[in-house]
Order: C-alpha cells, then structure tokens, then sequence
C-alpha cells in the first residue's frame, strides 16, 4: 500500500486543534524515532526510509519497524510503506546493526492524532511538534493502492483546506532533514 500523505505548516494550530477535535477523539503520544540506513548512505540515496519507532502514549507503549520504499509521488512524497510492530525495541536496533546498519538520526516527535473518515477513506490527521524544530506541522494520510494515489491526495487537499490549511502551506521538508540542520 501507498501512504497518500501530503505535510504543511500550521500557522493557527488551536483553530485546528477545536476542528480536529470535533472530527475524532485526539490520541496524544510521544514518538521517539531513530532511522538508520547502509554505511554507505544508499538508502537515503535511493530516497528509501528504514526506521523504528518507540510510541508513548496513554494506552501504553509499542514499538514498529518501518521500510518506506522511493516516492511515488514527486509532488507529495507519497511513497509505499511497509510496517510492522515488533515485542522488544533494544532488541530491533541490536539486529539492525547486526545486520550492518547504521543509525542515521533520533530524534523526538510530539503528535495528536486524529482517525476518522473522510470523503470515504480512512484519514488519519496528526499534528506534529518537533521540539528541534520551531512550529507545528500537520500530516493528512491514507493508505491506498498506487493507482488511486492522485485521487486521494485530492480528497486530503480537501481535508486539508476544511481546515484552513491552504496549497501555500504545504511543505516537503522532512523532519529528519530540519533537525540534521538544526544540529548542525
């Protein structure tokens, strides 16, 4: 399946809280995120993602592996994700780096998360604070195959402007990128 997912800056974040929260119940966690890659830097290279997830939230806390193969989708990143939880997170970075990978970056995200149905498919909205980066960010996703990829982008573009959130906000930068900068 295809992540459809389009990300942008969120210059009134309590108006879309109030809005979000009349969607869906808000689901607020702590994602701690490390992602790895080849020694010889190929999957960045190949714009592929290797990642493993550390979730805290009130329901507990769960750890998933996540491969994100290349965009399939220029315009917004949207690429095929392949993810799965996992029982112990030590022990899915010892066999990542017994397997010859390295860790790239970590880093913490704080998310509200808010599932609920729009347009017909399964959303998932998540307002994003990085602390290492300054404002907050909102991802619009769904899961679909990759031939309805530029279907559901129109549908999250909708979505996205239901909530204020206009074509000017939207931003390609990555989360890993902005705090690779930020730590200079």
């Amino acid at each position: 399946m295809i992540e459809a997912e389009l990300k942008a800056r969120v210059h009134a974040p309590e108006a879309v809280v109030r809005q979000l929260d009349q969607r869906a119940a808000a689901r607020v966690e702590v994602y701690r995120d490390t992602y790895y890659d080849r020694p010889d830097g190929s999957l960045a290279k190949a714009g592929e993602e290797l990642r493993v997830r550390t979730v805290h939230g009130a329901d507990g806390t769960r750890t998933v592996l996540t491969y994100k193969g290349a965009a399939v989708d220029e315009e917004s990143g949207s690429k095929p994700e392949h993810e799965t939880r996992v029982e112990d997170a030590d022990q899915t970075h010892a066999v990542l780096r017994g397997l010859g990978h390295v860790e790239l970056i970590a880093f913490e995200k704080r998310c509200r998360n808010y599932g609920f149905t729009a347009r017909g498919r399964q959303m998932l909205a998540t307002l994003v604070r990085v602390p290492e980066i300054d404002g907050t960010f909102l991802e619009v996703e769904t899961l679909v195959e990759e031939a309805d990829v530029p279907a559901a982008l129109d549908d999250i573009r909708a979505v996205l402007g239901e909530l204020g959130i206009g074509p000017e906000d939207l931003t390609r930068e990555t989360y890993t990128g902005a705090v690779a900068a930020r730590r200079g």
